[in-house]
């Protein structure tokens, strides 16, 4: 579904980072969430960056051209492959920071406040983003057969 080297490569920078800068860990927020405000940065960074490193204006090119793997296939579950074609299409058609909430509720389990301290959004935004791409994601699916 995604590209596993480019997933390679970013998380391999992140577990970098994390461990060039384990002394600024203090311990305000868990652990994970800083690790995955470190990956967020990873990630963030690289959309910004075009294919020979400089830097994109906009982030809607980003998101055509490079399809991220949402841990779908990493989760152990009975979605079959379909299923999942369905979900990237789906979730592709979401705006960057509506993907961006989505994943972290849905897929990796955060609430709204962790949402907030891995993306620096204020919790309102999110939960706005959150909305609007539920809608979308609902939307799209009722329109390709899946009911409610």
């Amino acid at each position: 579904m995604g590209d596993e080297q480019l997933s390679d490569d970013l998380a391999q920078d992140t577990f970098i980072k994390a461990y060039t800068n384990i002394t600024t860990f203090r311990g305000l927020a868990s652990f994970k969430t800083w690790v995955m405000r470190i990956a967020y940065n990873v990630w963030y960074d690289h959309t910004r960056r075009g294919e020979r490193g400089e830097v994109r204006s906009e982030r809607k090119d980003v998101v055509q051209q490079e399809r991220m793997d949402y841990s779908l296939t990493s989760h152990s579950s009975p979605l079959t492959s379909e299923i999942k074609l369905d979900l990237y299409a789906a979730l592709a058609l979401l705006k960057p920071d509506e993907r961006t909430c989505i994943t972290l509720q849905l897929i990796d389990g955060y609430d709204i406040a962790g949402i907030a301290k891995i993306t620096q959004m204020k919790e309102g935004t999110i939960k706005s983003h959150l909305s609007r791409g539920k809608e979308k994601l609902a939307n799209y699916l009722r329109q390709n057969g899946y009911d409610r």
